[in-house]
């Protein structure tokens, strides 16, 4: 049912493989190159009623080339090694840089930021790997730990893994590497009242280390009481409500917060928060922690994907907005240095992502939070986003449920959430429920007024 495997499958002769890549640019006239070796092998197991569906398989090895020539900049990956595969990468990319346009913020990292320290173990890599049957036999017993009720069938249950290795080599001498892994499993049900109604929803986990994963009973089980809540669920009338925004949602407004403090958005004055570095966002007492050496987190790593250091950040401490997320580019066209934020494929220029974030838990739990709003509304899912990226302006579909007098009442559904993300922001209250399952991590968060659109 299981191996442990040493290692992701690789190129024995990777090194030499880069090295030879980035002579080959350097002697076609690139000032400067680097080259990424990435494989990833996959295995996943989908069921519905109690038969397969889906079984996936995928296994795949590229490489990647960015070289720079002045002020210029292209890149072009590859999945076949031959001699000959090679030699029209680098003539293709060198050839493309040198019709590109310029950009005077192109080029390697500074040297002084790389990663040049002692490595350390994230433990980010499990060799435990199941087979297909195994990963069946997890499917299933997620979909039956759900269907606990008549009124429950399955839309789908999945379990699987990944295994990763990536990298990287500059012709300023970096050198990097790192091996990740990933299991998963999840389950997705619909549930039928007397009256036809039907509500559908699940839960799903993703861990670095297969015995981090909760049982596949509790998968079930979850995702049965999620689904089973929502029956009944009514359209309320339109007004302004306190909104209380469950972890599961509440993660959904730090990432367009996230987005907006992208060094690349705010470079190209496309954010709503570019004039606010250094002023208060959120409340006081409020932080947004990125740290990227968790251990087994899902962002964990020593450097990011140009090499640069990466460190522990309060984003927002005490409410105040410190810093934002930069790539090399990003922070030369602003001035300021890399935070090391670089996230990129191996076939575009780098961009930018976080690595393992929190919003930090507040002192009142979710319950007491309702008791202080009185009434209002519960949003456990939210769809069809909507943001203008210049004034922060938002809204968005949604669903969950009533509340009145700090107790739930009925579920909701077919109603819009929407305010202003700046007013948003000074204004939520993080309440105490945080759990560490992911790359972006809240508690429960109330708003204490927001638009709300029904019938």
């Amino acid at each position: 049912m299981l191996h442990l495997q040493t290692e992701p499958p690789a190129r024995t002769d990777t090194p030499a493989l880069l090295e030879r890549v980035i002579g080959m640019a350097r002697a076609r006239g690139a000032d400067a190159a680097e080259a990424v070796y990435s494989t990833s092998r996959s295995l996943s197991v989908g069921v519905r009623k109690g038969e397969v569906e889906t079984v996936e398989s995928d296994e795949t090895a590229d490489l990647g080339l960015r070289v720079f020539t002045g002020q210029k900049q292209a890149v072009v990956s590859v999945s076949e090694f031959s001699d000959r595969t090679l030699e029209r990468l680098v003539e293709r990319c060198v050839a493309m840089a040198r019709l590109a346009p310029d950009d005077a913020y192109a080029g390697l990292a500074d040297p002084a930021l790389l990663w040049r320290g002692d490595a350390f173990d994230l433990d980010i890599f499990d060799p435990t790997e199941l087979n297909a049957e195994a990963f069946r036999e997890r499917a299933l017993a997620c979909e039956a730990a759900g269907l606990i009720d008549p009124r429950l069938q399955s839309d789908s249950a999945s379990a699987g893994q990944s295994f990763t290795r990536w990298q990287l080599l500059t012709s300023g001498g970096f050198r990097g590497e790192h091996r990740t892994s990933l299991s998963f499993q999840s389950a997705r049900l619909i549930a039928t009242d007397a009256k036809g109604g039907m509500e559908r929803d699940g839960e799903g986990r993703s861990t670095r280390y297969l015995s981090d994963l909760p049982s596949p009973e509790a998968i079930g089980s979850v995702a049965a009481a999620r689904a089973l809540k929502a029956l009944g669920a009514r359209k309320i009338d339109s007004q302004t409500a306190p909104v209380l925004f469950e972890p599961r949602t509440a993660k959904s407004l730090i990432g367009l917060f996230l987005g907006a403090i992208s060094g690349t958005s705010v470079a190209r004055g496309s954010s709503y928060l570019k004039d606010k570095l250094g002023q208060r966002l959120f409340a006081p007492g409020v932080d947004i922690i990125d740290n990227p050496f968790r251990k087994r987190g899902l962002g964990s790593c020593l450097y990011d994907d140009e090499g640069v250091a990466v460190s522990e950040r309060k984003l927002i401490e005490d409410g105040v907005l410190t810093t934002w997320l930069l790539n090399t580019a990003a922070g030369r066209q602003l001035g300021m240095a890399s935070t090391g934020h670089a996230s990129r494929s191996l076939a575009h220029p780098a961009g930018v992502s976080a690595h393992n974030i929190i919003l930090s838990p507040g002192a009142r739990s979710p319950a007491d939070l309702m008791k202080a709003a009185g009434s209002g509304v519960i949003v456990t899912s939210m769809f069809g986003p909507s943001v203008n990226s210049d004034t922060g302006d938002w809204s968005a579909g949604a669903s969950g449920f009533a509340f009145e007098n700090g107790e739930i009442t009925y579920p909701v559904n077919e109603i819009t959430v929407a305010g202003n993300l700046i007013d948003i922001f000074a204004r939520l209250e993080p309440a105490s429920d945080l759990e560490i399952k992911g790359t972006l991590d809240t508690p429960s968060v109330l708003v204490d007024a927001l638009t709300i659109g029904g019938k």
